[in-house]
């Protein structure tokens, strides 16, 4: 592996160029011999002379002698002059140091690099120094990427040998011409623009990232490129440096890459399609499996919990038909009739109890079938509440008092049916769950777009726990065990809101009471009908 400088990146052997000359210890210039014009003096220099203008260091250095190539001859052949001499700053101080001179020659002019320090104890970077000027001298000529120099107008001022190759120039067929000449013309507009933001802004940096960019030879042939700019500045203007690099073989790879690229994806996605379809049939497989598997233990589920509670259900009214029945034939007497009436009663509760049971099996079965159709219809708010709750009053408990109020507009359009079932339902829980001394309170509130119902009790209420599963089939609180019921009348009640585009919602405490309150938006087109 080699670690020439020559072989690193010209970019980088600038930057590196200039770094030395900055951090060399002591005053570093450089002088065209042909009309002593200063090109270059560093930091360190201007501090040692006293002051940075232009004008004034020019003047010190004339007056100093320095870098006027004036070593005798064979001095100069041996290229590193170097003698022990005075010199004074602008404030007429005068101090003793190394003063030493190299001469150096590029593109046909003649320049004087000097340098002046302040003491002897560093010379070894005299011949470091100058193998990188010799470098630097030849870093134009023998690049292997071509180079060329612009000035604010975009005029090539200089360019090295690889570049005037590449494009099949001489050099005097491009000095002084625009740097256009060497694009496309159907470009030319927009590079001019894009040269003048550039002189405006100008910033190291590699050019047309993710842009196909083509030069053009003297043939008229096109080749494509890329580009690197960077830019420097002196007392002659501003300057644009640009590295071309033609990347034809490069392109060519690129292309036979990417059509291998295209083939193999080409490949990749028919055995993808192939492998995706495989998946998707395996996956239907298995999500049938999933859902026939799922069904199947749902129903084991329900078919368990439906036995344990008809077991429960049916036993206690069927027990209570049978020994009422019973009982009835031993009063045949006159006198014995309030006694008959009361077991009769017994057995026509009983035998309603079963029928509203049963109904709630039916209910749900219709349900889950799709049977259930939304009839809506316009009805009157308070009668219609009013006829539910005289037929529910029936069934309250000794002193339980329900009272029902109700505020805005007097007629709804809703399914009278099925509002009914589930107004009964939530009115017959609360007096299910309610002491018998209980207020059961009712309101309804309609407006322009939405209807509320509104349940309210003060019985033994529910857990966080059982409001969690409140509208499950078959499930029941925890602290119901000994109250009769099925477990399906809340996911009846669910399903009914649900049908109606309805919301239903449920506050309760523990020995507190429970509130359920139900929403409808009555915006018709978001209401289904079915007749």
């Amino acid at each position: 592996m080699s670690f020439s400088i020559s072989d690193l990146d010209i970019n980088f052997q600038l930057g590196m160029f200039a770094a030395i000359m900055e951090r060399m210890p002591g005053l570093v210039a450089i002088r065209e011999l042909e009309n002593g014009k200063l090109i270059y003096i560093n930091d360190a220099g201007m501090k040692m002379l006293g002051t940075d203008d232009y004008a004034e260091l020019e003047l010190l250095i004339d007056q100093n002698q320095l870098g006027r190539g004036s070593f005798s001859a064979q001095a100069a052949q041996d290229n590193l002059l170097t003698k022990e001499r005075q010199w004074q700053n602008i404030r007429g101080e005068t101090f003793q140091g190394l003063y030493e001179e190299i001469l150096l020659r590029n593109n046909n002019k003649e320049y004087c690099f000097f340098r002046i320090t302040d003491s002897l104890t560093d010379r070894k970077f005299k011949q470091q120094l100058n193998r990188e000027l010799e470098r630097f001298g030849a870093l134009f000529d023998y690049a292997s990427i071509g180079i060329l120099v612009t000035n604010q107008q975009g005029e090539i001022i200089l360019i090295n040998d690889f570049a005037l190759d590449q494009f099949g120039y001489r050099r005097e067929e491009l000095l002084g011409h625009k740097v256009e000449v060497l694009i496309p013309r159907r470009v030319h507009d927009r590079h001019e623009k894009h040269r003048n933001r550039y002189n405006a802004h100008p910033q190291s940096r590699p050019m047309g990232i993710g842009m196909d960019l083509f030069a053009v030879r003297k043939d008229g042939s096109e080749f494509p490129v890329e580009i690197s700019l960077s830019h420097y500045a002196n007392e002659e203007g501003h300057f644009v440096i640009a590295y071309v690099n033609n990347i034809t073989e490069r392109k060519k790879a690129e292309e036979k890459i990417e059509r291998l690229n295209d083939e193999l994806e080409g490949m990749v996605e028919e055995r993808t399609q192939q492998l995706t379809k495989a998946l998707e049939q395996l996956k239907i497989s298995k999500e049938e499996l999933t859902v026939a598997l799922s069904k199947e233990k749902e129903l084991g589920d329900l078919k368990s919990r439906f036995v344990s509670m008809a077991s429960h259900e049916f036993r206690t009214p069927l027990s209570t038909i049978l020994s009422s029945a019973f009982l009835v034939k031993h009063y045949a007497e006159e006198k014995d009739q309030p006694t008959r009436n009361k077991h009769i009663q017994r057995i026509v509760n009983s035998v309603t109890l079963l029928t509203d049971t049963l109904n709630d099996f039916l209910s749900v079965g219709k349900i889950e079938e799709g049977k259930v159709q939304v009839r809506l219809a316009d009805f009157d708010i308070e009668d219609y509440f009013n006829n539910i709750i005289q037929e529910m009053q029936e069934l309250a408990k000794e002193k339980q008092v329900i009272e029902y109020r109700h505020s805005g507009e007097p007629t709804v359009l809703l399914d009278p049916s099925l509002l009914k079932h589930i107004t009964m339902n939530l009115v017959g829980n609360a007096i299910k769950f309610s002491k018998s001394d209980g207020v059961i309170e009712i309101f309804t509130v309609k407006s322009n777009h939405a209807f509320s119902l509104t349940v309210k009790d003060s019985g033994i209420g529910m857990s966080h726990e059982d409001q969690q599963h409140l509208f499950e089939r078959f499930y029941r609180g925890t602290n119901v065990s000994n109250i009769q019921g099925t477990g399906l009348g809340l996911h009846i009640v669910n399903k009914y809101t649900e049908l109606m585009k309805g919301s239903i919602s449920c506050e309760s405490e523990l020995n507190a009471g429970t509130t359920f309150t139900i929403n409808f938006q009555l915006d018709a087109k978001n209401i289904p009908y079915q007749s």
